[in-house]
């Protein structure tokens, strides 16, 4: 039996902590669901998992369906497009059957790229790389989750660009069926007409929409969100303090201005395994504390102060202990409410 090779190419940037990707973790569990009702589907149908971040992973190896369980997705820093794209076209390599004068080879594979911000790498020699050797063999649909991604960049590797503009838990169930439903559709094809082109479902609701490549827009940097990375003094485990960008009207009204901020949205921790996928340079975006909008406490061990600034530049909790240490650079000190405000690392998201 010919296989139809499924990928779920995930960025698992900074920016995507919290809901987005809980409601990704979930979606993905609720296609798996789905698809195992459907006899097309079980007979062709096989899956892998790449996250990327500053770095690309896979999480699962091509897989049969019924043998496939969702993995818990990983978070990293940086969103490296080329980076994904390479590790992509190396599995293809190495994980597809290819045609033989003895065997059919495997079908088109369909990849699903999701994404919620923009590149923060040189992605131009692997998009060369995936347009002169592989996007003839293969059918790519980019899905930007939330409208903060240059369009024009993604319409440079495929026509399919998706846009779901609302990321609340009802659109996001709304999509995720919709991507079931394209699988399916896909499934029957190469079953029954023997034809690898890709076969979505229609878009009939306002939930998500196709992009108009010729009218894209153009951004030089994501600035929707602003991550700054914590560590815990009690557990050493890394943390991510997440702000969404605000604008609100000037105080001035006369002058017609509005301002902007970052409201914090919520501290969450991660795993050691981010740093595994985060970029290997260690050049930092800053932010003015000026610009943040609440402060949180530790979400690993509850300590009153999650973001206290060390002297090495980074940033930990602190609580009621007289002598604090460092969780980044081990050195004790005693920290206190300091007056202004001050330049720190901010994550490239």
């Amino acid at each position: 039996m010919r296989r139809l090779p499924i990928y779920f190419v995930i960025d698992v940037s900074e920016s995507m902590i919290g809901e987005p990707i809980e409601q990704v973790q979930e979606g993905i569990g609720n296609i798996i669901k789905e698809l195992r009702t459907d006899p097309y589907a079980l007979e062709t149908v096989y899956i892998s998992i790449i996250v990327f971040a500053g770095k690309a992973q896979k999480v699962t190896p091509l897989i049969e369906l019924y043998n496939f369980y969702p993995p818990k997705l990983p978070i990293g820093g940086g969103t490296s497009l080329g980076n994904a794209l390479n590790y992509l076209m190396n599995d293809f390599d190495s994980s597809l059957q290819k045609t033989t004068p003895e065997i059919k080879g495997d079908w088109k594979p369909i990849v699903f790229l999701f994404t919620d911000g923009n590149p923060t790498d040189k992605y131009e020699s692997a998009f060369d790389k995936w347009n002169q050797k592989y996007k003839s063999k293969s059918n790519l649909v980019v899905i930007s989750l939330g409208d903060n991604t240059d369009t024009n960049i993604f319409g440079k590797i495929t026509d399919q660009v998706l846009l779901l503009k609302n990321t609340d838990s009802e659109s996001f169930k709304k999509f995720f069926k919709w991507v079931t439903a394209s699988i399916k559709t896909s499934s029957v094809s190469v079953s029954e007409s023997k034809d690898d082109g890709l076969h979505l479902a229609p878009i009939t609701n306002g939930y998500l929409s196709k992009i108009d490549l010729e009218k894209g827009f153009s951004k030089k940097v994501d600035e929707n969100f602003a991550v700054i990375l914590a560590k815990c003094q009690s557990t050493k485990r890394p943390y991510l303090i997440k702000y969404q960008k605000r604008i609100s009207p000037s105080e001035f009204k006369e002058l017609a201005l509005n301002t902007v901020d970052y409201k914090l949205v919520g501290a969450y921790p991660v795993e050691n395994s981010y740093f595994d996928l985060c970029e290997s340079d260690s050049n930092q975006i800053k932010i003015n504390t000026s610009e943040l909008v609440g402060f949180p406490a530790c979400p690993c061990c509850g300590n009153q102060f999650g973001f206290s600034h060390c002297g090495c530049g980074n940033i930990m909790c602190t609580g009621e202990e007289e002598v604090s240490k460092c969780p980044w650079c081990g050195i004790e000190a005693k920290f206190g409410f300091g007056e202004g405000s001050i330049n720190i690392n901010r994550t490239r998201g």
